[in-house]
């Protein structure tokens, strides 16, 4: 009965991120996520309360089990802070590179100008993953492993930006890679390794003294 449960509600939100990539939070309602989902309003409400309980779910489902696995790296006291990069970035690609949905829904979202209570509430759980790479930047300057010279701030921007181009812009970043970014093939065979490599060069020439 529990797995049924668990099963009916992750079809659910599967539907839900669909329809929350394609119209946004505010073109997206319960009815239509409901109809398509095959399910009543009633159990809707029942499961998630509201759109904005529809939405966080999502949300914490796609990065509940990535942030345990970033914190555990960041954690680990016996890797350098260079073996802790490594990592972090093999993690992060793998990660942000699936899920395409899931990435389009949350950059229309956190790309409002206007600040809500659900931005608010986005930015506080993506910037989980965002502290872990900085605490290891901060740990490779205090022991002498990076540049003290560091910009952590625009380096942020330069790495979390990257992935932002390539996957939320694939129209044009499908031209400028020559291939479909969003083709799963072409991800697994090009740009995931090609994306790992260019990012562990960029920060290594800009890191390591």
């Amino acid at each position: 009965m529990e797995k049924e449960k668990t099963d009916k509600k992750d079809h659910i939100l599967d539907v839900a991120e669909r329809i929350f990539a394609e119209f946004g939070y505010d073109g997206a309602s319960t009815r239509a996520i409901s109809g398509e989902a095959g399910v009543n309003m009633a159990m809707l409400n029942y499961y998630f309360g509201s759109k904005e309980g529809v939405f966080l779910a999502i949300f914490e489902r796609r990065i509940a089990y990535f942030q345990k696995l970033l914190a555990e790296i960041g954690d680990d006291g016996h890797v350098s802070p260079w073996g802790k990069l490594d990592k972090y970035v093999d993690s992060y690609v793998e990660r942000v590179v699936n899920n395409n949905c899931f990435h389009i829904m949350l950059n229309r979202e956190i790309s409002k100008t206007k600040k809500t209570e659900l931005t608010d509430k986005i930015t506080q759980i993506i910037m989980k993953n965002v502290i872990v790479f900085q605490n290891i930047i901060a740990e490779g300057i205090k022991s002498g492993d990076f540049n003290k010279d560091t910009d952590q701030q625009l380096l942020v921007a330069t790495i979390f930006g990257t992935k932002n181009y390539l996957i939320n812009t694939p129209h044009i970043s499908s031209v400028v890679m020559g291939y479909d970014v969003l083709d799963s093939q072409a991800q697994e065979e090009k740009l995931k390794p090609r994306l790992k490599k260019y990012l562990k060069n960029l920060l290594k020439a800009y890191l390591q003294n």
